[in-house]
């Protein structure tokens, strides 16, 4: 693919993204204001000089020049700038509790959209991958896959009283089955294995993962691809480039993340032997000292999205639909604040975070992988997570409006409007400083630089 081919589907695909979760935020805040009777005199999609749009009633519905986000202007937001604070419809004659459930609205608008969009993935599509044959990529040494002695490379040609189960079939046994054991057999080096798998209580019921079993299924065919390196992590200071093939790990065949970084947490942080094609020719092995970060060994790389398998569609119940769509929220709402924490506690650099340079490379590359999983999971844990990121107190944020509201609430008076007004520009400043580094992060990580790295 061409870089011009993806830097035009990468912009076309986060401007559509960027597009659909600004309008539902700011509709939150719109629709709210306008149940709770305040004036609301713009209702914008981006930023700057105003391009087009139309007035409907007392609303200026527009698009400005900057889209990278959106707003909504009601009357007497912003009394410091010599707006009405006497007039009955403006936000700041309201009371605090309704002026805090606007604030809120945006936010909870980013989690309906993101709870809706997967229901309607798992209720109306709910791709599963056409896997003929069961064959395990990886097993974990301590899970119960690993004490029922499955191994590596085993193909399994009977579970429970099925015959050479696909891989459909075997991961919706497994998940009927909890607190069950069952007959496997298995294929090892051209031998029959008969063994018993223990299926525990807890297996999870979100989509076809049965990592909690210790079993990795192999999906692809394709060997693992470096698409970037994490400056100064193991993986760079051993010598990998990024666009390396990584053909096998300690002579394991690993074709996709998961089941490597589960490898690693079993080898406890013992180096690792990579043996590596570059350009076409495989270079003498690699040695990699991997790196504990946050209680997880990790080489610091991330792999170019696999071709996906052929699929079938197969949707689901509307109410397991719900129940899936509600255990996909919950895995991924949790993503930006583990993030930041760790980033306070040292324990993941800045330098990992995203801006929309990154988010727009991860659009484009949705856009271009088959299927429609790709496409509505990553809408929706954007979604969530700006929904999350929003609620953050933070001057500027809706969080940080929500904060100062309950302060004055405690208060029982209004912040000094000096104050307030010192408080936003400080951090209308620093908000410009960390846009600034994160795109310039974001930047650094496009391909173009990381193959001029040694």
């Amino acid at each position: 693919m061409s870089s011009i081919h993806e830097i035009v589907v990468a912009t076309v695909a986060f401007f559509v993204l960027v597009g659909l979760m600004v309008i539902v935020h700011e509709l939150g805040h719109f629709i709210v204001a306008k149940l709770l009777k305040v004036r609301v005199e713009a209702f914008s999609f981006g930023f700057g000089p105003r391009l087009f749009g139309f007035k409907y009633g007392e609303t200026d519905y527009k698009v400005c020049l900057l889209p990278l986000g959106g707003f909504v202007k009601m009357t007497g937001e912003n009394p410091g700038e010599g707006e009405p604070v006497d007039d009955p419809a403006a936000f700041s004659s309201h009371p605090r509790w309704q002026r805090m459930l606007i604030g809120v609205a945006g936010p909870i608008s980013n989690f309906i959209l993101a709870f809706v969009l997967m229901v309607f993935y798992f209720a109306a599509i709910n791709e599963v991958p056409n896997i003929k044959t069961t064959t395990l990529e990886w097993v974990s040494p301590t899970s119960q896959a690993g004490q029922a002695k499955l191994q590596p490379g085993d193909v399994v040609t009977r579970f429970g009283n099925i015959d050479n189960p696909d891989f459909e079939t075997f991961v919706d046994l497994a998940k009927r089955s909890p607190n069950q054991t069952l007959p496997i057999v298995v294929n090892r080096n051209g031998q029959s294995v008969p063994l018993t798998l223990s299926i525990p209580a807890g297996i999870s019921t979100r989509g076809y993962d049965l990592s909690s079993v210790g079993i990795y299924i192999q999906i692809v065919q394709d060997p693992l691809k470096v698409d970037q390196l994490v400056a100064g992590a193991p993986a760079e200071k051993a010598g990998l480039h990024a666009g390396d093939t990584i053909l096998a790990v300690d002579g394991h065949n690993f074709h996709t993340v998961d089941p490597l970084l589960d490898y690693l947490q079993a080898g406890k942080g013992n180096p690792i032997t990579l043996t590596v094609q570059r350009d076409g020719v495989q270079i003498p092995p690699i040695v990699v000292h991997p790196a504990l970060q946050d209680t997880q060994y990790k080489i610091g790389f991330a792999a170019v999205p696999p071709n996906d398998p052929p699929v079938h569609d197969k949707p689901m119940p509307l109410f397991t639909a719900m129940a899936d769509s509600v255990d996909f929220c919950k895995v991924n709402s949790t993503l930006i604040i583990e993030t930041i924490s760790k980033i306070f506690a040292h324990k993941v650099s800045v330098k990992q975070l995203s801006g929309p340079v990154g988010i727009a490379r991860m659009a484009g590359q949705a856009a271009e992988m088959e299927g429609w999983f790709p496409k509505f999971g990553l809408a929706a844990a954007i979604s969530l997570n700006l929904g999350i990121l929003n609620l953050l107190p933070f001057p500027i944020l809706d969080g940080g409006m929500i904060l100062f509201l309950l302060i004055e609430s405690v208060l029982r008076h209004d912040i000094n409007m000096l104050v307030k007004e010192r408080i936003y520009q400080a951090a209308f400043v620093l908000i410009l400083v960390f846009f600034a580094f994160v795109i310039f992060n974001d930047v650094t990580k496009l391909p173009i630089f990381s193959h001029l790295k040694p």
